[in-house]
C-alpha cells in the first residue's frame, strides 16, 4: 500500500519516547530568599517549614542538618523544604544569622487563638 503525502506518522518504534531526556542543573535559591512558616497541622501539631535554602542540594542539606540540631527537635528535609517539630523559628533564625544567611518570616502567627 503506497503511502499519502499529506498523511501524518501517529506513532515511530524507532526508540526516541525511551531516551531519557538531559537534566539542567538544579537552580541555586537567590540570596535572601530564605522563608521561615509556621505551619498548623492535623491534631494541633505546630511545624517550622524553612524553604529556600541558599545553595546546592548537598549544601543545603547540611545547613538543614544544622538547623536540626540546633532546635534539638525532629524534622525533615525534602525537595528544598525543611520541616521542624514545633515552632524553632527563633532557633533556626540564629543559626541562619551566624552563618550570614538573611532570612524573612512569611505568614501569619497560627499559634495564637482562633
Amino acid at each position: 500500500m503506497a503511502r499519502d503525502r499529506d498523511s501524518r506518522l501517529a506513532f515511530s518504534t524507532d526508540g526516541a519516547h525511551l531516551r531519557p531526556a538531559p537534566r539542567a542543573a538544579a537552580p541555586t535559591v537567590a540570596a535572601g530568599s530564605t522563608r521561615l512558616r509556621l505551619e498548623r497541622r492535623t491534631g494541633d501539631r505546630l511545624m517550622t517549614v524553612v524553604s529556600g535554602l541558599p545553595g546546592d542540594e548537598a549544601g543545603a542539606a547540611a545547613l538543614a542538618a544544622a538547623c536540626k540540631r540546633a532546635a534539638a527537635a525532629g524534622g525533615t528535609f525534602k525537595n528544598g523544604v525543611l520541616e521542624l517539630q514545633g515552632d524553632q523559628r527563633e532557633r533556626v533564625e540564629t543559626v541562619l544569622r551566624e552563618r550570614g544567611i538573611p532570612s524573612k518570616r512569611a505568614g501569619g502567627d497560627p499559634g495564637g487563638k482562633r
